[in-house]
């Protein structure tokens, strides 16, 4: 299929109609159904049947379409790259992205000493996932971004800005006093307590996995999640036990919680991510290392 013809068919999916499809095209619709017919014939299989006044997608039109919208989300993201290259960035704003587990403390943190010294830029902040985070970065719609264990990429430069652990959050009470004076829980202690679990996409949750696997031990999970915050927030209800990142637990509510740490320990790293094909400004450097100050203040180690 050519281009046109995939733009053609694309239309005529969206509205169910050609009169419709050229509309939205901005074409006669007799362009729309000699460009339909063409691409029929090239293909050696019909596309659409009709049926009371409307086309109806074949299986063949069916089974080809996702692969028709993944092609349009491209191009969608090669025009927001271009019109974003086209725009720049004004000197006097800072677009930043977290992980919603650096959005509670950290971020708070590292834009009150940020302003001391730049109370005139404007910082725009968006929490989001990490793959979103990337997809954003790629596409320059932010100067710069923070995150958990990212995998790299060769349109993004790296930045490892700290190491902090696994924290497990308990309900008090779940645990005996003397395991809580201790300051830490082992993989086996916490397999006979209920548990809420990550998500084994999320990249905390991958490394909880991997040292699960490795040692041999099963968990009583009760729930599972995808955001760190609302395990804590779980945990805080008795629910079980969470395991988060030590960001995440510097928030814990300690007159309803413990918050230990895990044995063995599992480190995770805290990423500055930014595009690689624009300069590096003062104003995103000196961002990141209040970042970097403001993870310090809550007791994650410095990168080597």
């Amino acid at each position: 299929m050519r281009l046109r013809h995939i733009e053609v068919f694309n239309a005529v999916m969206l509205t169910g109609s050609v009169s419709a499809a050229a509309r939205m095209i901005n074409v006669t619709q007799p362009a729309v159904s000699r460009t339909l017919q063409h691409a029929e014939l090239q293909l050696g299989f019909p596309l659409f049947q009709r049926v009371g006044g409307r086309l109806r997608p074949t299986v063949e039109a069916q089974t080809l379409y996702p692969h028709v919208e993944r092609l349009f989300a491209q191009l969608d993201e090669v025009q927001r790259l271009s019109s974003n290259l086209r725009a720049g960035r004004s000197q006097g704003e800072l677009r930043v992205l977290t992980v919603l587990a650096l959005s509670y403390e950290v971020m708070p943190r590292a834009v009150q000493l940020f302003r001391q010294k730049h109370p005139q830029v404007l910082v725009h902040h968006q929490a989001l996932h990490s793959p979103q985070i990337v997809s954003s970065l790629v596409l320059q719609e932010a100067d710069i971004g923070y995150v958990f264990s990212a995998v790299p990429h060769p349109a993004l430069t790296q930045e490892s800005l700290g190491l902090h652990h696994v924290a497990c959050v308990v309900p008090k009470g779940l645990l005996p006093a003397r395991a809580v004076r201790s300051g830490q829980i082992t993989l086996t202690q916490l397999a006979r307590l209920p548990t809420i679990a990550l998500d084994g996409q999320d990249p905390l949750g991958m490394l909880l996995a991997a040292a699960l696997r490795d040692s041999g031990t099963g968990l009583d999970v009760v729930m599972t999640v995808q955001t760190y915050h609302v395990a804590l927030a779980l945990a805080q209800h008795g629910v079980g036990v969470a395991m988060v990142d030590a960001c995440t637990a510097a928030s814990a509510d300690l007159s309803r919680v413990d918050v230990l740490r895990l044995d063995p320990a599992i480190d995770v790293p805290v990423q500055a991510l930014r595009p690689t094909a624009r300069p590096n400004s003062t104003t995103a450097r000196f961002f990141t290392r209040c970042m970097q100050q403001a993870l310090e203040q809550i007791g994650v180690r410095p990168a080597a």
